[in-house]
């Protein structure tokens, strides 16, 4: 098993520490290899594994645990002594009122907890107020382009030794560890891909939030598809759908877009106003939650790479803990401004700096913007290198490798 290092670094120090240690994301990310890798570092440091309790309710011999009464006896059963337990649940929204349970054991301050979920509204439910201020939240995202050449690494026995054929493998396959465990054909591939989102779609949004229009829902996911990378509301899916003779309501649309978004399908960038520094309400950029989701519904298009490349930044601004807008300067579009604590960085993506034109499309609003946090352009260009006027330029590989940020 290849060791997390980004995410258990965020979560060790929290090890022991009276706080619930929630592990949220998409289907498939890898929380339950991140909540197995905690549980040998539990045992590395001397945690009898009798003080151990792992449970993962995706499971069918735990099926039977479905609610909050039924979880708490089985873990009383299993609690052995007057010793620190150590309680580890996987996929905990499959338990029902599973919030009364685990903040039950956690006011005893007997168990260290840990749990993770495939839905944000695992932390927005009413129930939810029974741990308010209580936990503390890592969101687990697929592979980062730094993790994806690790796993290849692992998995053949060598260093990649050129990282720009690997970035186009990264892009065309994306991240999700299970297709980087093992040599896959590309059809092997986006079928395991396939069945991620077919799984992430029926359990975790249609059945959870009841959706009984799910051809409406399809139709809604294959727009975000065609439209990465480009601003819109749920108008303008709902006017799109009416000249496709397909009438939807605004409100639908956008509890449907909610639902994804708690699903981690999808990820929403709302636009930022840098001169009235304001968040504007319409028009926003909504991101999939690992690239490769894409590929599964409509396969790779060369055509898409701009969408694409913009997806992977998103994803990697993220992963580094920064909270990230779409940025408006003007009548100028920024693509990402990222901001983290007292630091921030803005970010234009393209695919190539083909002309002058493009060069001043994506250089010219970063330098009419008069602050002194660092300004980068990042396209897939190897010839054009180096710095503009102080803004710097970025091979996408470059970018995703980078500690300067």
């Amino acid at each position: 098993m290849i060791s997390r290092e980004l995410y258990l670094k965020q979560i060790t120090p929290f090890i022991d520490r009276p706080l619930i240690k929630v592990l949220s994301g998409l289907r498939r990310s890898g929380k339950s290899a991140l909540l197995q890798q905690l549980k040998e570092l539990l045992l590395e440091r001397g945690v009898s594994p009798d003080n151990i309790i792992h449970i993962n309710f995706e499971n069918m011999a735990y099926s039977a645990i479905d609610n909050a009464d039924k979880l708490y006896d089985y873990l009383m059963k299993r609690i052995v002594g007057a010793e620190k337990m150590y309680i580890l649940l996987d996929e905990i929204q499959e338990v029902s009122g599973w919030e009364k349970t685990v903040n039950s054991f956690f006011s005893e301050g007997r168990a260290d907890l840990y749990v993770t979920g495939s839905n944000s509204r695992l932390l927005s439910s009413e129930l939810a107020t029974y741990i308010a201020g209580r936990y503390v939240e890592f969101n687990v995202y697929t592979l980062s382009f730094q993790e994806y050449l690790q796993f290849v690494a692992t998995r053949t026995g060598e260093k990649t030794a050129d990282v720009r054929v690997a970035l186009e493998s990264y892009i065309k396959y994306g991240g999700f560890p299970a297709i980087h465990n093992f040599d896959y054909s590309q059809e092997e591939a986006y079928k395991i891909i396939s069945d991620i989102y077919a799984s992430a779609i029926l359990r975790d949004v249609v059945q959870r939030k009841n959706i009984r229009d799910v051809a409406l829902l399809e139709k809604i996911v294959k727009f975000i598809f065609d439209n990465i990378g480009n601003i819109f509301s749920a108008k303008k899916i709902s006017d799109y759908f009416k000249s496709q003779q397909r009438k939807s309501d605004v409100g639908t649309i956008y509890n449907y877009l909610d639902a994804l978004e708690r699903a981690f399908i999808i990820h929403k960038a709302q636009r930022y106003d840098l001169k009235g520094k304001e968040l504007l309400q319409t028009n926003e950029k909504y991101f999939l939650g690992d690239v490769a989701l894409k590929y599964s519904a409509v396969g790779y298009r060369e055509m898409d790479i701009s969408g694409l490349i913009e997806n992977i930044i998103y994803l990697e601004l993220k992963r580094r803990g920064y909270i990230v807008y779409v940025g408006k300067f003007s009548d100028r579009e920024i693509d990402f401004v990222a901001e983290k604590r007292s630091d921030k960085i803005y970010v234009q993506a393209t695919f190539r700096l083909s002309s002058e034109e493009v060069i001043d499309r994506e250089f010219k609003p970063l330098l009419a913007i008069e602050d002194n946090y660092p300004k980068y352009v990042v396209t897939l260009d190897d010839t054009w290198k180096g710095s503009y006027e102080g803004v710097h330029h970025y091979h996408l590989a470059d970018f995703l490798l980078s500690d300067e940020y």
